[in-house]
């Protein structure tokens, strides 16, 4: 159960920050002003913080396809898996709700929305950045030497990912996060949520694959046996 409250803080604190921060500051994809970049440090910030934060409790996932890609490659179980999902979702939406009494939901909430009305380029940008995300995850907290600075460089891939994909889709990268603010704002922000809960996954799911297949330890442990 504390693993479970751990990542319910931790996604309310991404949804809060992050996505307040893109309300707050007016950030608009078509421009890459201050507001842009302040939205897309923001983000990899809250990652950083709460990995030194609740880290040490339940890995900080705070995100569905960063926890789709630990089942997958066996690092957590099915039980937890759900607990997880479940904990990030209800964190969010709680974020997203106290949010709602600082900004106007009807101007922004940092929702998330289809590059250019394009359902088919949104799930592939979104593919593509959140399977960069967790391969840099499943890198980093692979070897236990790099507990140290692993959560300063999940927060700059998760900054580096907005930096390019806020133009397109206002990056999602994490389930979670889209799903709270699109309940609140409803709209087409809750219409084409289901988008950016897929994509996310899919990607997720395949940088767990790909990390698999790649994966330098599972290769020397597999070169042992045969010796």
């Amino acid at each position: 159960m504390k693993k479970y409250i751990a990542e319910f803080i931790g996604t309310f604190v991404l949804v809060f920050f992050g996505c307040g921060t893109a309300a707050a500051v007016g950030c608009n994809g078509a421009v890459a002003d201050g507001a842009y970049f302040l939205t897309a440090l923001a983000f990899g910030l809250v990652i950083v913080a709460m990995a030194y934060s609740i880290g040490n409790v339940s890995g900080c996932h705070i995100n569905p396809a960063v926890s789709i890609a630990m089942l997958i490659s066996k690092k957590i179980g099915i039980v937890d898996f759900i607990g997880y999902v479940v904990a990030q979702c209800l964190g969010a939406i709680a974020g997203a709700g106290v949010l709602t009494l600082f900004v106007d939901k009807n101007v922004s909430l940092g929702q998330n929305g289809l590059y250019d009305g394009n359902i088919w380029l949104s799930l592939l940008i979104e593919c593509i950045l959140t399977f960069v995300f967790v391969l840099v995850i499943l890198g980093v907290t692979s070897k236990t030497e790099n507990g140290s600075v692993a959560g300063v460089v999940i927060g700059l891939s998760l900054t580096l990912v907005h930096i390019l994909g806020i133009h397109f889709t206002g990056t999602s990268v994490n389930p979670a996060r889209s799903l709270g603010p699109a309940l609140f704002v409803g709209g087409d922000a809750l219409k084409n949520v289901w988008v950016f809960i897929l994509a996310p996954l899919v990607g997720g799911a395949l940088a767990a694959v790909c990390y698999g297949l790649l994966d330098p330890a599972k290769k020397a442990a597999a070169g042992k046996k045969k010796k």
